[in-house]
């Protein structure tokens, strides 16, 4: 998913945003001014300028999380490659920044939804976001008024405008993709190894996990039921530990608009 992520993104960058002159925002807005304005590949500004981006990630949220990180940018830098000789599909603006911002934003939806990211601006969001009282989304958005309004100088006016209208659009189609930019998670599990499950979430995910005693409705069986909060970055890997320790456990996740408490330093998932 994150292979076909990053490609997708790169269709909406290279066939529709790039030929005409609207950027995106985050490291990929700043990789298509620089790639434009010095005339070395796009691709190469990709990897270089996410590498400190993708050591904070290490470091901050896990080595999970940077790994797929480090994989995604390094296909989006390929498919970015491969497909910047294909003719652009079309030079209409309005269209461009429409279409180009639908694709690039399910690209990178199906990215952070899988566990991993393309922007550094994001990860530097997601650490500031423990320390003041913005939002992900706030904060990303924030950066990108920056980068966009760059484009002004680097090509037109109308051209930043129209890249403000792509990365509208992207943001709100991640949005969609992701089911929430920056909420976290509550979990909810219900299974027959809840100890097995606590214990590798404590161990492997560094969250608290609170045990409720429960009862069967049907079966009257008294039974563990397991709740923990977690990053939405960090569902993929609580999945992955679910399933190998119980594939028949039952699991809800819902969105969590707000947490106070609980455990906040955490280790890095692996």
């Amino acid at each position: 998913m994150l292979f076909l992520g990053s490609l997708l993104a790169a269709v909406g960058l290279e066939e529709f945003l790039i030929p005409n002159q609207i950027i995106d925002g985050g490291i990929v807005g700043i990789s298509i001014m620089a790639s434009h304005l010095s005339h070395l590949p796009m691709s190469l500004f990709l990897i270089v300028l996410n590498l400190p981006f993708l050591y904070l990630g290490y470091m901050q949220i896990g080595k999970t999380f940077a790994l797929s990180t480090l994989f995604s940018v390094l296909s989006l830098a390929l498919w970015t490659s491969l497909l910047h000789p294909v003719p652009q599909l079309t030079n209409d603006l309005f269209l461009a920044a429409i279409f180009g911002g639908i694709i690039v934003g399910v690209g990178v939806g199906l990215i952070i939804r899988y566990g991993g990211s393309l922007d550094g601006t994001e990860i530097i969001a997601i650490i500031m976001d423990k320390k003041t009282g913005f939002s992900v989304g706030e904060i990303v958005m924030f950066f990108n008024l920056f980068i966009l309004g760059s484009a002004g100088l680097v090509y037109t006016w109308d051209k930043a405008m129209y890249s403000l209208a792509a990365y509208y659009i992207a943001y709100k189609v991640i949005d969609i993709t992701i089911e929430g930019l920056d909420e976290s998670k509550g979990v909810i599990i219900v299974s027959d190894n809840p100890d097995e499950i606590a214990s590798a979430l404590i161990a492997r995910l560094g969250r608290g996990v609170t045990v409720l005693h429960g009862e069967g409705g049907y079966t009257g069986t008294q039974k563990k039921v397991l709740y923990s909060v977690v990053t939405r970055l960090e569902i993929a890997k609580l999945k992955g530990i679910v399933q190998e320790k119980d594939e028949e456990a039952f699991v809800t996740i819902n969105d969590v608009h707000d947490v106070m408490g609980g455990r906040v330093k955490k280790k890095a998932i692996h």
